[in-house]
């Protein structure tokens, strides 16, 4: 009975509180972070809520004009578009080639730099913002009840700390790292750092390599990020402002992952957990497409998909791919906007764009081969579909270590990729039922939930709206200096 009343309570809750058309000011990160934030977007403008969104002006996915909500642009200056077209295949040439320690962290310095480079040109859009007092004044008339920023880059937390106004993230990253580790406690003897490729469980050994590396992210952040930040704040919110401070004390965390895909944690008060939150019941297929995926039969479909970033691979490596596939008895469909690989076989659908969400929610669909970025693994947690993991970059191979870990994913490393290596983790994956009872099982806890994520994050966006801030919410850790808040953390045992 208690049970069956929580979710009654909840609808009531939402129906009071959507009686109240607030004002959003949206700060959001273009990219796939995008995807994540427009979900948001759509949702509260659906609730009648007045938003606005900060876009700059050589933005690639946030477009300027849009029903759902009016924009500010910015001037931004050239956007290095083709930098994700340069820098995966060369970091793709650097794993098959050369996987020495030194070139490793060549190619992360690389990276690191690159994204600085993304980090200034917010530190530049922010700067003309605050120096133009004509958009200053006006956006501190429109009287915004909060805003909704992606701490990926940090103009929208700068902002919302300018205005005043009271701050909800969308967050898996800030420009440090994984988000927990900015907010929450996190023990380093069974909390792996991202880029190891640890789970919770980890041996002496392992703990003290956590360490070491959770001290060398400290470093790098601080090297090409914090520096950024802090000069700002202290240029236009005074020489005792702290940056980091500052991002802790936003008032709701919602956080991008739950524990169906992450490993149990500390957490905070604050933290909202909507992972899966963008994830839909599947909608009909397109009738060409159906077509084709009925025509699997027995055997089913393999779907294929890099995500919106990485369209393509090498060409070695996708000859490669095409040749498993063509050994297999399944039909595929791969999302691929490069040449036609050679090799391709019969049973084999080359698509520029797929509806990949409908794709997987298709009984027909029996594996999905990804490159594990957090959207496409939590679909596939959401619709129960096994994982051959081929990781490319930033937190994807972390992100299919857990999924390895659960025993719903096999991984393939792009160095050994070949037509043999590729064909035996999709057999493996294909014929050993684990792989699918174990997705299927993590998909019916992810499913019960007495509260749609969704429907979740929505709530605590409109509580800090009616509520004018969560400060009860929010620890103290931020006010206390740094032994104090890590002491605990630096432990073995």
């Amino acid at each position: 009975m208690h049970h069956s009343i929580l979710p009654g309570l909840f609808i009531l809750l939402s129906a009071l509180s959507s009686s109240y058309a607030g004002k959003v000011l949206v700060v959001p990160v273009d990219g796939s972070h995008w995807i994540n934030m427009k979900v948001l977007i759509v949702e509260l403008h659906a609730k009648g809520h007045n938003i606005t969104v900060v876009r700059g002006s050589s933005n690639l996915y946030i477009e300027e004009q849009s029903p759902l909500y009016t924009s500010i642009t910015v001037d931004t200056g050239e956007l290095d578009r083709d930098f994700m077209e340069k820098f995966l295949p060369h970091l793709l040439k650097m794993q098959r080639q050369d996987r020495s320690f030194w070139s490793e962290m060549a190619l992360a310095d690389e990276l690191y730099r690159k994204l600085s480079e993304f980090n200034w040109k917010v530190f530049n859009m922010t700067a003309a913002m605050f120096e133009n007092e004509t958009l200053m004044n006006s956006l501190k008339d429109a009287a915004y009840d909060l805003v909704l920023t992606d701490p990926a880059l940090g103009g929208g937390v700068l902002l919302a700390h300018r205005l005043g106004l009271p701050l909800v993230l969308n967050v898996r990253w800030t420009m440090f790292g994984e988000a927990h580790f900015d907010i929450a406690p996190s023990p380093l003897s069974y909390i792996p750092v991202t880029g190891l490729q640890l789970t919770d469980k980890m041996t002496f050994i392992q703990r003290v390599k956590n360490v070491l590396t959770y001290i060398m992210v400290l470093h790098t952040g601080s090297k090409y990020f914090g520096s950024i930040y802090q000069e700002f704040s202290q240029k236009y919110f005074g020489p005792n402002v702290d940056f980091f401070s500052i991002l802790q004390n936003a008032d709701i965390w919602l956080m991008r992952n739950d524990f169906t895909f992450e490993f149990p944690r500390p957490t905070m008060p604050n933290i909202v957990y909507m992972g899966g939150f963008h994830c839909k019941p599947a909608k009909p297929l397109p009738d060409d497409l159906d077509k084709f995926v009925q025509s699997s039969g027995e055997h089913g479909v393999i779907i294929m998909s890099l995500g919106t970033v990485f369209g393509q691979l090498l060409s070695e490596i996708n000859d490669e791919v095409a040749a498993a596939f063509a050994q297999l008895p399944q039909k595929v469909i791969w999302r691929h906007t490069g040449p036609r690989p050679a090799n391709l076989g019969n049973n084999t659908l080359i698509m520029d764009w797929l509806p990949q969400n409908d794709l997987l929610g298709h009984p027909q669909t029996k594996l999905f081969v990804a490159h594990g970025g957090t959207n496409g693994v939590q679909e596939a947690i959401y619709h129960g579909v096994p994982i051959v993991g081929i990781p490319l970059t930033f937190d994807q191979p972390d992100n299919l270590a857990r999924m390895q870990a659960k025993g719903t994913a096999k991984v393939v490393d792009i160095a050994t990729l070949d037509r043999t290596v590729f064909l035996e983790a999709l057999k493996e994956v294909l014929h050993n039922p684990s792989y699918r009872e174990n997705m299927q099982r993590l998909s019916r806890v992810h499913h019960d939930q007495p509260v749609k994520p969704l429907d979740l994050a929505i709530f605590w966006i409109e509580f800090v709206m009616r509520n004018k801030g969560a400060p009860h919410l929010r620890t103290q850790a931020y006010r206390m200096s740094w032994i104090e808040t890590w002491r605990p953390i630096l432990c073995f045992s």
